[in-house]
């Protein structure tokens, strides 16, 4: 049995290039039946799920430019480099309305991948999710360490999804994915490397043990898990969609230019690749309009 999925990267501002790919998907009606996401590759999959065209550009280029969104004077004042009360709370209930009851009626399956700080363990929520329940975890997804603080939840604290299981090709096939297509926020060649951040981890070792693994381990669990996806590209059992050109844009990028033309790469990269997704998916329409409604 067919099931197509979608994988969707974080990287921070990068993952404006995702919020490009999902607005097509979007205009030709292309939703695949599951999709999982860690840290921005999540932000962007409740708005693609909620089918609110253009909600992540205006969310992740329009707001950058806000002086709560990205600053370092959240991080003196509340430990978190980007204002999380603004992108989990203000924008998503007052300012840009989430259309919360269409997310829930959407049929597609929706996992949210978070990391475990105690044990260093990929945790993952599905939806039906409450509002709060839903802000909470995708909130989780996207805390990183050393710029935000861990959200406590579900008897846990929760870190960003990417620390774990930054590519979760593989617990998208245990739940039945026979088609993944994953969105990716690097460029061809990129391996992960030991960054500062890595070099860091034994300053969680006694509060937050799982993390400080997490950390410790991040460079392989990417690079595993990336050679893991290529080879099933190179066999035909997925796609990948991925940006040919960053322009060295950062994770915390504020150039409202450079998002956008990051954003346009994407829409015009999935633009292109449409045609190969629907024959990947066995040209099915993967959404009829009953079942969205």
């Amino acid at each position: 049995m067919v099931k197509s999925g979608l994988i969707l990267e974080g990287g921070g501002m990068r993952g404006v290039y995702t919020a490009g790919v999902l607005q097509k998907l979007m205009e030709e009606d292309l939703f695949m039946e599951y999709v999982i996401g860690v840290s921005a590759g999540a932000c962007n999959a409740v708005s693609y799920l909620s089918r609110q065209s253009g909600r992540n550009r205006t969310v992740m280029i329009d707001y950058v430019t806000h002086p709560d969104y990205i600053s370092m004077r959240n991080l003196l004042k509340n430990r978190e480099l980007f204002g999380m009360n603004l992108i989990f709370d203000d924008i998503p209930n007052r300012l840009v309305p989430f259309d919360y009851e269409r997310f829930d009626k959407a049929a597609e399956e929706f996992v949210v991948g978070t990391t475990d700080c105690m044990t260093g363990e990929a945790i993952y929520y599905r939806k039906p999710l409450p509002p709060d329940e839903l802000l909470a975890v995708v909130r989780a997804s996207s805390s990183l360490p050393f710029m935000s603080r861990p959200v406590e939840f579900d008897g846990r604290f929760l870190m960003d999804g990417s620390l774990a299981d930054p590519l979760p090709i593989k617990q998208a096939l245990s739940d039945g994915v026979t088609k993944p297509i994953v969105i990716m926020t690097r460029e061809r060649n990129y391996r992960k490397r030991q960054t500062p951040l890595m070099r860091l981890a034994p300053a969680f070792a006694r509060q937050y043990p799982g993390l400080a693994r997490a950390l410790e381990e991040r460079q392989r669990v990417y690079n595993e898990s990336l050679a893991h996806i290529e080879a099933l590209e190179a066999q035909e059992q997925a796609m990948i969609i991925r940006p040919r050109n960053l322009h060295k844009l950062r994770g915390i990028e504020r150039d409202q230019e450079r998002l956008a033309a990051l954003y346009v790469q994407g829409y015009r990269d999935a633009e292109l690749m449409v045609p190969r997704i629907r024959k990947f998916v066995q040209a099915q329409q993967i959404v009829n309009a009953e079942r969205s409604l």
